[in-house]
């Protein structure tokens, strides 16, 4: 089973849509983290310092990594347990090459879910 695990900064809330503007790259990585811990072989977490903070200090890597670099290494990327990327989200190219799962962003107002002439839908 592929394991990708991101250890986030403190925040209310995981989704990008609370107070007063929306953070478009938490909505994305929603999003993909999402699609991707349905997938069979796969399980993808996050763990927000805030709600977590038992998690961060159990994991031996982030842990490690906190000592090291402080606060400012979160968010933090985990595959398989290994540190793979760090004070910063991963872009959705980087979570391809960590899993092998390709993702397409939809388009809004293209005529179609995958595109407007993708006859994918």
């Amino acid at each position: 089973m592929t394991e990708l695990a991101l250890f986030e900064p403190a925040m209310c809330c995981s989704t990008g849509v609370c107070g007063p503007a929306v953070n478009e790259d938490l909505l994305q990585i929603t999003s993909v983290m999402n699609a991707l811990d349905t997938l069979e072989g796969f399980q993808a977490k996050r763990y927000n310092l805030s709600s977590d903070p038992q998690t961060f200090v159990e994991n031996e890597q982030m842990s490690k990594l906190l000592q090291e670099k402080g606060a400012d290494a979160l968010p933090a990327t985990l595959l398989n347990g290994e540190i793979v990327k760090f004070g910063g989200y991963p872009s959705i190219e980087e979570i391809t090459a960590f899993t092998g799962v390709r993702f397409v962003p939809v388009e809004s107002n293209d005529g179609g879910c995958c595109g407007s002439n993708s006859g994918c839908c």
